[in-house]
């Protein structure tokens, strides 16, 4: 029986096609045979050609190198149906045509050599090809020394006939200058690549981003872009259009009336860029990156992250910024010939100069960023539509006017209802202050002695810090940041002193108030800010030169007062040691830290950290004498970490003895004044410094205390 029901059994049939062999089943190794030739061409096409978008790239980049001052694009069907470029370029010789859409045909280049010097968006030859093998590719073009157009067709890479029973030869008709390429039924010949395609919609939104981005960088280029059957263009760019006024046309006003404009080059790299780049009153949930390297829109996660970050201390939680670079680099240090489309790019140095580009990206942000945009609520009764109001860092005059300025009616209708009052928040730092309620106005009135102070500018240029230490102290600073605290401080407004002899001032953080230790504030900025600009300090020139030996003598006597009950030590001694210390190593405290010593023991200069700030040089004698015992001079990483920890401790504000408790007292007139400077200095430089540039770390919990919340004053209120 069981003879019989093998021999009916029906022959076993081959595993279906993609299903994986067992290894019993496998019966020896297959053949090896090459792909046949329409099979290769399809999948370089599909490597090359990933959706409409890239074929409209290609075609775009190809009508620029023509030299086209205006694009016409016509999309139908999220360009599956139809994609449509007309460009007034050059146009293609006529003898051009048979070999046009051959796979490695290409103007651009002769040699393998000719891609260290390679200036033009294509060179591969592959783009027309590909798009022959998957779609209907028809072109039509005149050159300018021809007498009429031509019109060809094409399939596989081939020239074709329009229709069956005519021949592929390229036929005359009427036509202007320049070239008109139509891409019908793309993926018709690759239906599972067709229909892994979502929508219409979504693929020309992706073709209309694509085309944004050309229009935004190439200058005196007309690009228009419609829909298939739509009167009007969805997007039009005239030539004669700025890059800002591009920005305008492409995404929308509030975008580029908030930019600001870089320029950086270094010819060390090899490299110049120049671009637009948000400033801190833009914000939004995603960030709009156009990049451009060599004139070719490429995409680089490693420059939008650093970008992202460096925006991170001047944005609020969440907040994006927008920002268009066009890099140019020496074409000998760029290697193009990475992916089939061109999307990625790899430059030397890449590092370096993303690193340079995100300091000239700070730099700018800090020299603008005197105002930030906050909405408010109207006090007029009825009063509905919130208004924008400039809370200047700084302080303005009283005669200065801001006019208010009306957001979009998205946001009028959205701030429409009515906010429960515990949630308001005071944000315009022009309204009155609790200090201008403390103290007189004659006070108030005085200028700080600071502004009096004469800068030089000399033309040596910045250098980068290679250095890994360097590099590793930055990091363990990103790794202590605490995330909340940092917000607290980018977004604070200033509120006042509390006490300048405790050092102890109040800020406003959303619906909280708090106290904080600025001289631990103070301490913990001047530290980063000596890492951020390590090697590039400023110089505050001594004249006439002081004696570096009397210095320290006057900081051992400063300290044996400060300490008399302390073991006996020999002062002399010390003095000598840390005085030898110093004069030895001169060469390197003048390269890195611009603490300059003459061989004869002359202190010349000392670092400058910022601007319109300087340590009070009361303090010089005590930070000299601790250069000697508080810097580790055997390790290179404690080195710099004990030195720039002194150096900011030396910056940190003086703690001033209370004022007179009576009021009736007068206080020394030099001692007010510095008291009035000192508070000046710290509302208008230290804070609005912090507010850019300081990232909080978790040490800073200790000096920050919260001591009132709206919230819970009004549940207490309600309670009475």
């Amino acid at each position: 029986m069981s003879d019989a029901m093998e021999q009916d059994a029906p022959p076993s049939s081959p595993p279906p096609r993609g299903t994986k062999r067992k290894a019993d089943e496998m019966t020896g190794p297959r053949r090896i045979r090459a792909l046949h030739q329409d099979v290769v061409n399809k999948i370089a096409a599909g490597e090359i050609i990933v959706s409409p978008f890239h074929a409209l790239k290609e075609l775009i980049e190809n009508a620029v190198d023509a030299g086209s001052t205006s694009l016409e694009i016509l999309v139908k069907d999220g360009g599956l149906k139809l994609l449509q470029m007309t460009d007034n370029g050059c146009g293609i010789n006529k003898d051009d045509l048979p070999i046009l859409c051959e796979r490695f045909t290409t103007s651009k280049l002769k040699a393998f050599e000719d891609l260290t010097s390679i200036g033009t968006y294509g060179f591969r030859g592959e783009a027309l090809a590909s798009i022959s093998h998957i779609a209907h590719l028809a072109i039509t073009t005149k050159t300018a020394d021809s007498s009429c157009a031509w019109r060809a067709h094409y399939a596989g890479g081939h020239l074709a006939p329009a229709k069956a029973g005519q021949t592929s030869d390229p036929k005359a008709c009427a036509g202007r200058q320049g070239t008109q390429i139509a891409v019908e039924d793309l993926f018709y010949n690759v239906p599972t690549r067709r229909r892994a395609f979502r929508s219409a919609s979504e693929e020309y939104a992706k073709i209309a981003d694509m085309v944004g981005k050309y229009a935004v960088h190439c200058k005196g280029v007309a690009f228009s872009c419609k829909k298939h059957g739509e009167a009007g263009a969805g997007l039009a760019v005239p030539a004669n259009a700025s890059v800002k006024d591009r920005i305008r046309m492409v995404y929308n006003s509030a975008t580029a009336n908030e930019l600001i404009e870089i320029e950086l080059q270094n010819d060390q790299y090899g490299f110049k860029t120049d671009g637009l780049v948000s400033n801190a009153n833009h914000s939004s949930k995603k960030t709009t990156c156009l990049l451009f390297i060599n004139h070719r829109a490429v995409d680089s996660s490693v420059i939008k992250k650093a970008v992202e970050q460096t925006y991170s201390t001047f944005l609020p939680k969440g907040g994006k910024p927008f920002f268009y670079l066009s890099l140019e680099i020496d074409p000998a240090r760029v290697d193009v010939n990475v992916h089939p489309t061109k999307r990625e790019v790899n430059f030397l140095n890449e590092e370096e100069i993303v690193e340079m580009i995100c300091d000239e990206i700070r730099t700018r942000l800090g020299k603008v960023d005197t105002s930030r945009t906050f909405m408010t609520q109207s006090l007029l009764s009825g009063g509905k539509t919130p208004s924008i109001s400039k809370a200047a860092t700084l302080p303005e005059d009283d005669s200065m006017e801001v006019t208010p300025t009306i957001k979009r009616p998205s946001t009028a209708r959205a701030a429409s209802q009515r906010p429960y009052e515990n949630n308001l928040i005071r944000t315009d730092a022009k309204s009155r202050k609790i200090t201008s309620m403390l103290q007189a106005q004659s006070t108030l009135s005085r200028e700080p002695t600071s502004d009096d102070l004469q800068y030089e500018y000399n033309d040596k240029e910045a250098t980068i810090c290679r250095l890994s230490t360097v590099k590793e102290l930055r990091a363990d600073v990103r790794e202590n940041m605490h995330n909340e605290l940092t917000d607290v401080y980018t977004n604070h407004t200033f509120v006042g002193i509390v006490d300048d002899c405790k050092r102890i001032a109040a800020i406003q953080g959303g619906v909280k108030l708090f106290l904080v230790d600025y001289g631990m504030l103070s301490a913990e900025y001047f530290y980063q800010l000596g890492l951020t600009d390590f090697g590039n300090f400023g110089t505050i020139r001594l004249g006439p030169p002081l004696s570096l030996r009397e210095l320290l003598e006057m900081g051992a006597e400063q300290m044996r007062a400060q300490e008399p009950d302390t073991v006996e030590l020999d002062w002399d001694e010390v003095v000598s040691a840390v005085s030898e210390q110093l004069i030895s190593r001169r060469d390197m405290l003048t390269e890195y830290f611009s603490l300059e010593i003459s061989e004869e023991g002359d202190l010349l200069s000392l670092p400058l950290l910022m601007k319109g700030y300087s340590p009070s040089l009361a303090k010089l004698p005590t930070f000299l004498l601790r250069l000697g015992p508080h810097v580790d001079w055997n390790d290179e990483k404690g080195c710099f970490a004990s030195f720039l920890k002194e150096l900011a401790s030396f910056y940190v504000p003086d703690a001033l003895p209370p004022p007179p408790a009576s009021k009736d007292a007068d206080e020394d007139e030099e001692l007010a004044n510095r008291r009035d400077e000192l508070h000046r200095t710290i509302e208008n430089v230290l804070f609005p410094a912090f507010k850019g540039r300081l990232v909080a770390t978790r040490g800073l919990l200790k000096g920050t205390v919260q001591v009132a919340n709206l919230k819970g004053l009004y549940r207490v209120f309600e309670r009475c």
